[in-house]
C-alpha cells in the first residue's frame, strides 16, 4: 500500500473501537491526513467528518477538526509533543471513547478530540493519505 488508503469501518464507529494506522514517513514529508467520515447521502453533498487529523511536518503540527452539515468547526492544535520524523516508522491508534477520540502514536498519548458528531455509527469511512508509505491500516 502506498500513499493512500480508503476503507470501510464495518457497522460504523462505536465506543471502545480502535483504528490503527501504521506506516513510514517519507524522507521529505509535507503533510499527512487521516479522516474518519460518513457516507454522503447525495452525490453533491459533502460527507460529515467526525475527525480529521492533519499532520504538517514543517510546522510540527497536528490539527484536529470536524465537519458538520458542510461546515468545518474550530480546529484544535494543542500537542504535548510531535511524534513523527522523516524516514521513520510510526504506529497511530485512534481510540473511540464515549466522549472523545483519543489519539496515540507509538503508544504515547498525543491528543484527544471531543466528539462533535452523533451518532458515531454514521462514521463508516476511514481515509489516510499524504507523504507516508502505509504498511498497515486496520
Amino acid at each position: 500500500m502506498y500513499g493512500e488508503y480508503i476503507g470501510e469501518i464495518k457497522g460504523g464507529l462505536r465506543p471502545s473501537m480502535k483504528l490503527v494506522v501504521m506506516g513510514i514517513v517519507d524522507k521529505k514529508p509535507k503533510s499527512m491526513e487521516v479522516t474518519v467520515s460518513s457516507k454522503p447521502r447525495e452525490e453533491d453533498t459533502e460527507a460529515d467528518v467526525g475527525l480529521q487529523l492533519k499532520v504538517t511536518f514543517r510546522d510540527k503540527a497536528v490539527q484536529r477538526n470536524a465537519r458538520l452539515a458542510g461546515k468545518w468547526g474550530p480546529s484544535e492544535n494543542t500537542l504535548s509533543f510531535f511524534p513523527f520524523a522523516a524516514g521513520e516508522a510510526f504506529k497511530m491508534e485512534i481510540v473511540c471513547e464515549h466522549q472523545q477520540f483519543r489519539i496515540l502514536v507509538d503508544g504515547q498519548p498525543l491528543c484527544g478530540f471531543t466528539h462533535r458528531l452523533s451518532p458515531l455509527a454514521s462514521l463508516t469511512s476511514l481515509r489516510v493519505f499524504g507523504d507516508v508509505q502505509l504498511t498497515k491500516v486496520a
